[in-house]
């Protein structure tokens, strides 16, 4: 294995935009949930006549279904993931729509049939019901509590209270009061490793709502303890959670 200050150094000045993992190949694995997301959002999608993508990111998952409807839009908030977002999507007809966290969606009352989205930022319930016509379904797979939790508390210490935050229960019932009705619930809690300090630095830069304040020199000390253990062939272990979701206005 390379030296600590290689592998930081090369996690430090590798590309982070878009929501592909590709760079981890080799480096760190997650276990997938079971249901499938991609191919159960394509069926869906394949289905109806016009749909929207929220938080699409680089438009990577979005891209994988075969076949779009013919009115199909997608909204991204970081310049860069929409910049790719656009090359990636509008040559298939997609309008991808910049937007900001929290704002309200940029589209009329009841423009769509169906809105997904994978890993949405935060849902705002109101305004996915309302851009839903009568009887439009949302399907999405959400973050769920604690995720990757192990790794970022080795380098926080204990997180008690946010824990407890992304709560699946707690988003059925925001969902539910926004007007639309919870049809199916799914749970996964998916198996992490990672094999070398690089792929952490990595994942770090990438996912910053993890440590906010990451920096290299600022977590130097727990990075090393963490590098240890994985040259002694010990992967670290997390665990991602998931949960599917799909509401009927």
């Amino acid at each position: 294995m390379r030296s600590f200050d290689e592998l930081i150094d090369e996690a430090a000045g590798a590309a982070v935009d878009g929501w592909g993992f590709e760079w981890l190949h080799g480096r760190a694995t997650e276990e997938r949930p079971p249901w499938g997301y991609v191919r159960l959002m394509a069926e869906r999608l394949a289905g109806v006549g016009s749909a929207l993508d929220l938080d699409t990111g680089g438009g990577e998952v979005l891209s994988e279904a075969p076949l779009l409807p013919p009115r199909m839009a997608a909204t991204e908030s970081w310049p860069p993931n929409a910049a790719q977002a656009r090359q990636r999507l509008e040559v298939r007809g997609v309008d991808v729509v910049d937007t900001e966290q929290g704002a309200p969606l940029p589209f009329e009352n009841g423009s769509f049939e169906l809105v997904t989205a994978r890993h949405p930022v935060t849902p705002n319930w109101s305004e996915i019901h309302r851009v839903l016509r009568p009887g439009g379904r949302y399907f999405a797979q959400h973050v769920g509590p604690a995720s990757a939790f192990e790794l970022i508390e080795h380098f926080l210490g204990p997180l008690p209270d946010q824990r407890r935050g992304r709560d699946p229960a707690r988003e059925c019932a925001d969902a539910e009061k926004a007007g639309l009705t919870v049809r199916d619930l799914r749970i996964a809690r998916c198996r992490m490793e990672f094999f070398d300090i690089g792929a952490v630095v990595w994942i770090l830069r990438k996912c910053v709502w993890w440590i906010p304040d990451f920096a290299v020199d600022r977590y130097r000390s727990s990075l090393l303890e963490l590098d240890e253990q994985l040259r002694e062939g010990i992967p670290f272990v997390a665990h991602s959670t998931r949960h599917l979701i799909e509401a009927q206005a």
